[in-house]
């Protein structure tokens, strides 16, 4: 008997067309003969087309696994995997904890720094308060400013100035009420993608390399220009390293099912610096996630099948925990 899969893409973040261009890969990679999909499509005003998974147990009887495919805000940050948790329904990637903490990239550098995990220096500002004395104080050009709570690049702006800064805060404001002021790093951009529950594993690295100032979201999805090589040239100690740095903040952040580990390795000193993490990372045609794991010896509907199978040992697992006396 086939498996029915509910895969839930779209959403109300920025994101929303990276979503389902994803969404359609991974329905494309899906083995037929196994499943069988039924697709939840959210729009950009939050309407889902069907009817939304209730959130009541037993309320969608005839879905056997979620798949969600929903990148940024209301997708990967815990708000729908919350749902899926009330429906009692397995779901792909991360639970509701994992995805919040690694949404909010704050968050995320304080579980890492408590872990001894390697992250940039950063200043944290609000949308109601835009003050970047602090950020001057502690910290040189250039700097990279960012929403708290999106992927994708969506509202990352480089500054080199102080003036550059203002606006960059201001932009990335539009996105979010909390924006991180990094250090910015010179140096080169390295991703690695990890796949497990309790006993996760990490793949051979890639290196991004970026056709403009910096990996943006017009350089990963529109120009189609930046390159990428898979596996990254690194020393063998350098990629033992990465992957074992990507582990470890895979754990810290108690993500599950998948996740990618984005990375910094700067010139100067030859440090890693972990970037973020993505609990839910693209599956498009240029998406890296995937690619590595093939390169690893995990083709992509062998992959399917295993983020598929760890959501349903994980709902099995959590169904043996008593919730009521």
């Amino acid at each position: 008997m086939k498996l029915r899969v509910a895969v839930v893409y779209g959403g109300r973040s920025g994101e929303h067309e990276v979503s389902v261009r994803s969404a359609k890969a991974v329905m494309g990679g899906m083995d037929k003969s196994k499943y069988e999909i039924a697709e939840y499509f959210i729009g950009k005003e939050g309407k889902w087309n069907p009817r939304p998974i209730l959130p009541e147990p037993g309320a969608q009887p005839e879905i056997d696994v979620v798949f969600p495919v929903l990148h940024g805000t209301f997708g990967e940050d815990g708000t729908i995997q919350g749902l899926f948790e009330m429906a009692d329904l397995p779901y792909v990637g991360a639970g509701v904890l994992g995805s919040s903490v690694s949404m909010d990239k704050e968050m995320m550098k304080r579980v890492c720094l408590e872990r001894g995990l390697p992250v940039v220096e950063y200043v944290t500002v609000t949308r109601e308060n835009q003050d970047i004395s602090e950020a001057l104080r502690r910290l040189p050009f250039p700097m990279f400013v960012k929403p708290a709570n999106l992927g994708s690049s969506v509202g990352i702006s480089k500054a080199n100035d102080e003036e550059q800064l203002s606006k960059a805060v201001a932009f990335a404001a539009q996105y979010d009420t909390k924006i991180l002021i990094e250090r910015g790093i010179i140096g080169r951009e390295l991703e690695c993608s990890v796949l497990g529950n309790e006993t996760p594993d990490a793949s051979l690295p890639c290196e991004i390399f970026p056709s403009r100032d910096f990996y943006d979201y017009e350089d990963k999805y529109l120009l189609d220009k930046a390159e990428t090589q898979i596996p990254a040239a690194l020393p063998p100690e350098t990629t033992d390293h990465l992957r074992r740095l990507a582990v470890e903040c895979y754990k810290a952040v108690a993500c599950e099912g998948m996740g990618r580990v984005d990375f910094l390795l700067e010139s100067a000193t030859g440090k890693l610096y972990i970037n973020e993490i993505n609990t839910i990372p693209g599956f498009t045609s240029i998406s890296m996630y995937p690619k590595m794991w093939e390169h690893s010896g995990v083709p992509f509907p062998a992959l399917i099948d295993r983020l598929i199978a760890l959501a349903l040992d994980r709902h099995r697992r959590k169904s043996a925990t008593q919730f009521t006396r």
